[in-house]
């Protein structure tokens, strides 16, 4: 079997085309960078030049591919639409990876009660709309079984080519370049947390398991952003963490990063992953950090 995976090079989209790899199937992965094609090709992944950009590349590798994996972006509308479109009416599996900032608030650490599992009613943040209809464009793509993987923190160390994941490793640079670690206000806001190799596993059996039109979160326990980054102070060795304004943040990393991916709460369950028989066996993301950094 052949299988299609944007984002190749990337954290999620290097771990999912291993994990196909060790299962025995062919993986071409996206790259926009040519010079990385050998790192691709180390792993076993035939690097496929292009960008999400690139329609009519996007549209032919789909079409010849017998699963396509969308690692690259959970935004972009109009590669989303291309992969859609070229696959509408064969039947063909499609896998997106969406993220659990969709039910992510604008706390700037301060935490909250709010739970959610799939079916949990959710109202997202005028910044995360549009990532939400994306996700139902795919879930509703006609003569496609859909599949919609909705990560969130995810650590660990990279599986595929050298890449890094979003959050915990600007936190690490920060302490490393300013010799303190510091977490968004008061660092009470909490995120569930999902190591990349237990990601890999479940996109795996999701391919093999999921029924059309499939949604999950994705999720192994969760951790205030307080103990994350006490986690790093002490691998560091750099004592007692602390906080920083939101406006600092924002001014470092921008709106998104600050106020969304380090300064929010995103607390969900992944009761349809579960279900689907996902049995995830890393340990927590403070016992990487402790381990990983130091």
């Amino acid at each position: 079997m052949t299988v299609f995976i944007t984002g190749a090079s990337g954290f999620i989209g290097g771990a999912v085309a291993t994990r196909f790899i060790r299962a025995g199937h062919t993986v071409r992965g996206l790259i926009r960078d040519a010079t990385k094609a050998d790192s691709l090709r180390a792993f076993g992944i035939d690097p496929v030049i292009g960008t999400l950009s690139d329609a009519t590349l996007l549209s032919e590798e789909a079409k010849r591919a017998d699963v396509v994996i969308n690692a690259a972006s959970s935004d972009d509308r109009a590669a989303a639409d291309v992969l859609i479109g070229a696959l509408s009416g064969s039947g063909k599996t499609l896998i997106h990876t969406s993220g659990s900032s969709i039910v992510a608030d604008e706390a700037r650490g301060e935490p909250s009660d709010a739970v959610f599992d799939e079916d949990t009613p959710r109202s997202p943040k005028p910044d995360k709309e549009a990532r939400v209809a994306l996700d139902r464009a795919i879930l509703d793509a006609p003569g496609v079984r859909s599949i919609v993987l909705c990560n969130s923190l995810i650590y660990g160390d990279a599986l595929g080519p050298d890449a890094r994941s979003v959050q915990l490793p600007r936190l690490v640079d920060l302490a490393k370049s300013t010799g303190a670690a510091r977490y968004i206000g008061r660092g009470l806001n909490r995120w569930s947390t999902v190591h990349i190799a237990d990601v890999a596993d479940l996109y795996f059996l999701a391919y093999e398991r999921a029924p059309d039109g499939f949604f999950a979160f994705v999720e192994n326990g969760e951790s205030a952003f307080a103990d994350m980054v006490q986690a790093i102070a002490d691998a560091l060795g750099l004592g007692q963490a602390t906080g920083m304004t939101s406006e600092a943040a924002e001014s470092a990393w921008g709106r998104e990063v600050a106020i969304f991916a380090l300064g929010s709460n995103s607390r969900v369950r992944a009761k349809r992953a579960r279900a689907l028989g996902w049995t995830p066996a890393q340990g927590s993301a403070e016992a990487w950090v402790r381990q990983a950094v130091r």
